[in-house]
C-alpha cells in the first residue's frame, strides 16, 4: 500500500495537468485529480493517464476539492500538488522526513523554469495584520524590502536548508492525514480560492503541530495558471473576500476592524488610480469591495467553523 496520496485540484488546467501527471508516473502513490468543472480539455488530458478523476459538476472551490481528494484516498501522507507544479525529485525523501520528524506539514522547494527558487512564495510566515495592511495599501509592491514584508515572505530563508516555517506553500504541500483530521480539514468557507492554505497552516500551528520547508523535494512551478483565466472583477472580489474571511477568523476584533477599514480605503485608492484605464468598471468593482469590507465590519467574527472531515 502506498505511503502517499497525491491530490491535484484542477480548473481549466489542460495546459498543465498532462505534464504534472507525467512527472508522477514512476511514483508509488495513490493519485486522484479533483476537477472543478473545467470548460477546457482538462478532463481529456486526465483521461489519457491511469489516475482517478473526480469530476465536479460545478466549481466547489479549492478547499472543498482538496477535502474531496483526501477523503477519496487512504494513505497516511497526502501531497497537495498544483497542476502547474511538476515534480522533479524528492517525494520519497520528503515522506520519510515527514514521518521521522513527526511534522504535520512539509513544503518543498519550488523553482521557476530557469531553475531559480521562488523565494518569498514557497515559505512564508503567517500574515500579521500589519502584513495584510501593507499588502492592501500597496506598500509591499512599492517598498518590497520593508521589514514587515521581509519577515512575512521569509526573504532571509536559506533555500537549501531544512527549516521550520509557519506557512509552506500550498502548491507543493505534504501533510499527514492525522493532522488534517485533527484540525477538521480545509475550511470550505474560503470560496473559490485564496487563503485556504494559509488558514490550514494557521490552524495547524495553533494546534501545536510543526510545519517545515524541505528543499530536497523539488518541483518546477509556473504559477497562477487558473487565476489568469479569471476576469478582473472576479480576481479582486475573490482575493479581498478571502482576505477578510481569514482576518475574521484569526485576528482580534480591533485588528479585524482595522483590516476592514484598510480594505475599503485601498479599494477607493485603486478605483481612483484605475479610472483612466478601466473607466467606470474600476468604480463598480472597487465600489463593491468597499461595500463588502464595510458589511463585514459589522460581522465581528465569522461563524464558528464546522469540521468537514
Amino acid at each position: 500500500m502506498p505511503r502517499v496520496a497525491i491530490v491535484i485540484v484542477t480548473h481549466n488546467s489542460a495546459a498543465e495537468i498532462g505534464g504534472c501527471l507525467d512527472a508522477l508516473r514512476h511514483e508509488d502513490a495513490e493519485i486522484v485529480v479533483v476537477d472543478n468543472a473545467s470548460k477546457d480539455e482538462t478532463g481529456s488530458e486526465i483521461s489519457k493517464r491511469a489516475v482517478r478523476l473526480i469530476a465536479n459538476p460545478s466549481n466547489a472551490g479549492f478547499a472543498a476539492a482538496v477535502n474531496q481528494g483526501v477523503r477519496a484516498t487512504t494513505a497516511p501522507f497526502v501531497l497537495l500538488l498544483n497542476p502547474d507544479a511538476h515534480l522533479l525529485e524528492g517525494l520519497e525523501e520528503m515522506t520519510t522526513f515527514a514521518e521521522e520528524s513527526a511534522a504535520a506539514a512539509v513544503g518543498g522547494k519550488l523553482i521557476d523554469k530557469t531553475g531559480q527558487p521562488q523565494a518569498g512564495f514557497m515559505a512564508r510566515s503567517l500574515p500579521t495584520p500589519g502584513a495584510l495592511i501593507f499588502e492592501v495599501l500597496g506598500v509591499n509592491r512599492m517598498w518590497p524590502r520593508n521589514p514587515v514584508n521581509w519577515n512575512y515572505r521569509c526573504m532571509g530563508l536559506d533555500v537549501d536548508a531544512v527549516t521550520r516555517v509557519e506557512q509552506p506553500a500550498g502548491a507543493f504541500l505534504m501533510f499527514t492525514r492525522r493532522a488534517w483530521e485533527a484540525v477538521g480539514g480545509f475550511d470550505e468557507s474560503f470560496w473559490p480560492i485564496w487563503f485556504e492554505d494559509v488558514d490550514f497552516c494557521a490552524r495547524l500551528n495553533a494546534s501545536g503541530f510543526c510545519t517545515y520547508y524541505y528543499p530536497k523535494a523539488v518541483a518546477v512551478h509556473a504559477g497562477a495558471h487558473s487565476i489568469d483565466e479569471l476576469a478582473f472583477e472576479q480576481r479582486e472580489r475573490y482575493w479581498y473576500g478571502s482576505l477578510l474571511e481569514y482576518a475574521a477568523g484569526h485576528f482580534s476584533w480591533l485588528a479585524f476592524q482595522t483590516i476592514c477599514a484598510t480594505v475599503a480605503l485601498g479599494a477607493v485608492l485603486r478605483a481612483a488610480k484605475g479610472f483612466p484605464h478601466l473607466k467606470f468598471k474600476a468604480f463598480a468593482v472597487y465600489g463593491g469591495i468597499v461595500g463588502l469590507a464595510l458589511s463585514r465590519a459589522f460581522i465581528r467574527r465569522r461563524s464558528t467553523r464546522v469540521s468537514v472531515v
